[in-house]
């Protein structure tokens, strides 16, 4: 059986269609791949990859398809996808034809989100590295939804491939003749939790877990709803199950494909072991890929072509944790891998070529933006607090933004600066959770110098020694007054109220830190030095 090129939109529509996309107009057989997946935002600047195949959430009537269609055009797009029905007229068909576009529609009662995931999917084959194709048993390696089709083929009867959680890995075409139960199943790409309930009451996942042969499954009960039978097969790589394949039938199988259905299961072994092993090549390369691109060497230029990233301005962006002295070491990790995964498919959606990757306790993004510098962090800032506004405040996730780079060799500075601006926010406890190095640049800077204080052994001033010593030796509060004088500007009664003292004892004990350090307090100098003195005793805790 001939099969489409992955990356192909005819391959695309093979595979989701007609159960995901009906193709309206346009040539499914053009020439070129696609390049990526792209959502169309009205009122944000449209950056896609060449040939995207772009989704029109929330586009709505001819004139709008219409003008969306020419605007798509003139941006090399190869696919506009908008919600079905769509009302048709010969106007959409020469506007499809004269961009070059083609017109689909995504099912009634299917989900963006499912139809975005599976669409990387399809196209992810070969996105990094470029190596060259393999195949198992004729079948392009990896490629479940090719596998699944073969399968069809065999069995005469719509396929589904699922993992150990029932969820729905890859299917075949012809899902129009299955059943309702099917049907939700492919739509959210997982077996409804009905179905499971009445397979586990019956016992059907023990007898296929433990059966090395097809096991036949007598069509649900579900009041009026008409379902088909099924006959399953497990996946099995020696004694782990990596999951199962189900096919819809109308009969039973015959011997001869009984026999079949057993020496497919062990071909579908093979390619979901290929797939977790190339997932785990593929994350491994994309790292070592991203980790040259931060150093900035000689080697960043490829690293970034390879990447998809060659051409226009970057800005580093660095997910971390804050400091959990009582955590498990092995959940830890794997939240922070689960984060940014997640950061992954966040970016992706925004900028399809955004690269991420766990490189020790912190994930790095490189996130292409285009504009000028201020609207470029505003852009960023913006997204990464989407995403953790997606992902919720238990972790405590924080995110530091690094400046512009708009050259490969500007990307080991962008790092270094997303890495202060991460320290400034896991420094403390705080209701920021997203920072730009230039939002924060003074408070890294105070930061450093606490370092640098620390690593020098330095003391404190003969004026601060003083004050500390008498508070200690008196229980006196001079250093806290200092302080609250500081921060309002020599306002006796602002300051007093903000340690709850009466302003006449305040101004007493502003004379006391004047005696007792020595601290001539009209000096503009010696208040300056006093106050940040004071900054860095409350940022480094021992010392205060």
């Amino acid at each position: 059986m001939s099969t489409p090129p992955a990356r192909s939109l005819s391959r695309v529509l093979e595979d989701l269609g007609p159960t995901l996309l009906d193709l309206l107009h346009g040539d499914p057989r053009a020439p070129g791949e696609l390049g990526g997946v792209g959502i169309h935002d009205p009122h944000d600047e449209q950056h896609y990859p060449e040939r995207a195949i772009v989704l029109g959430v929330g586009v709505h009537g001819g004139d709008e398809i219409r003008r969306l269609l020419r605007e798509l055009g003139r941006l090399g797009a190869a696919a506009l996808v908008v919600r079905g029905p769509v009302e048709d007229d010969a106007t959409l068909e020469a506007a499809a034809t004269d961009s070059g576009v083609a017109l689909l529609s995504l099912t009634r009662g299917a989900s963006w989100a499912q139809l975005a995931a599976m669409l990387r999917t399809l196209l992810a084959e070969g996105d990094v590295g470029g190596a060259g194709k393999q195949t198992l048993g004729g079948v392009p390696s990896g490629d479940l939804f090719a596998l699944a089709n073969a399968i069809a083929t065999l069995l005469d009867a719509p396929i589904t491939i699922e993992d150990r959680r029932s969820r729905i890995l890859a299917f075949s075409g012809r899902q129009d003749e299955a059943d309702t139960a099917r049907v939700a199943s492919i739509l959210a790409r997982r077996v409804p939790e009905r179905y499971l309930r009445i397979h586990e009451e019956h016992g059907v996942f023990k007898e296929l877990y433990r059966s090395q042969k097809p096991v036949h499954i007598p069509p649900p009960t579900l009041g009026d709803e008409v379902a088909l039978p099924r006959v399953a097969i497990a996946v099995r790589a020696g004694d782990e199950i990596l999951g199962s394949v189900w096919a819809a039938v109308r009969g039973p199988l015959t011997p001869e494909r009984e026999e079949a259905f057993q020496e497919a299961a062990k071909l579908v072994a093979l390619h979901m072991l290929r797939l977790r092993a190339g997932t785990d090549a593929e994350y491994r390369l994309r790292a070592d890929l991203v980790t040259t691109a931060l150093e900035g060497g000689a080697g960043a230029v490829e690293a970034l072509g390879r990447l998809g990233l060659a051409h226009g301005p970057l800005l580093v962006m660095a997910l971390g944790l804050p400091p959990r002295t009582d955590a498990d070491h092995a959940r830890v990790t794997a939240e922070r891998q689960r984060l940014a995964s997640a950061l992954a498919v966040h970016l992706s959606a925004v900028r399809p070529r955004s690269a991420v990757a766990l490189l020790g306790d912190v994930a790095y993004a490189l996130f292409p933006v285009p504009g000028g510098t201020a609207t470029a962090r505003e852009r960023a800032v913006q997204v990464a607090s989407n995403f953790l506004e997606r992902t919720g405040d238990r972790t405590g996730a924080v995110i530091g933004i690094g400046s512009l780079a708009p050259e490969p060799a500007a990307l080991a500075r962008s790092r270094a600066n997303a890495d202060r601006a991460l320290r400034v926010l896991t420094a403390g406890p705080g209701a920021r959770r997203v920072a730009a190095i230039g939002d924060v640049h003074i408070d890294a800077l105070l930061i450093e110098m606490r370092d640098l204080a620390a690593a020098n052994r330095d003391e404190l001033s003969d004026s601060l020694a003083q004050l500390v010593a008498y508070d200690r030796r008196h229980n006196a509060h001079l250093v806290e007054t200092l302080r609250a004088w500081l921060d309002a500007l020599g306002d006796a009664i602002t300051a007093s109220a903000s340690v709850f003292v009466h302003p006449n004892t305040f101004r007493y004990r502003v004379r006391r830190v004047a005696e007792v350090g020595g601290l001539d307090l009209g000096d503009p100098v010696a208040r300056f030095a006093a106050m940040l003195e004071l900054r860095l005793m409350g940022l480094y805790d021992s010392e205060t």
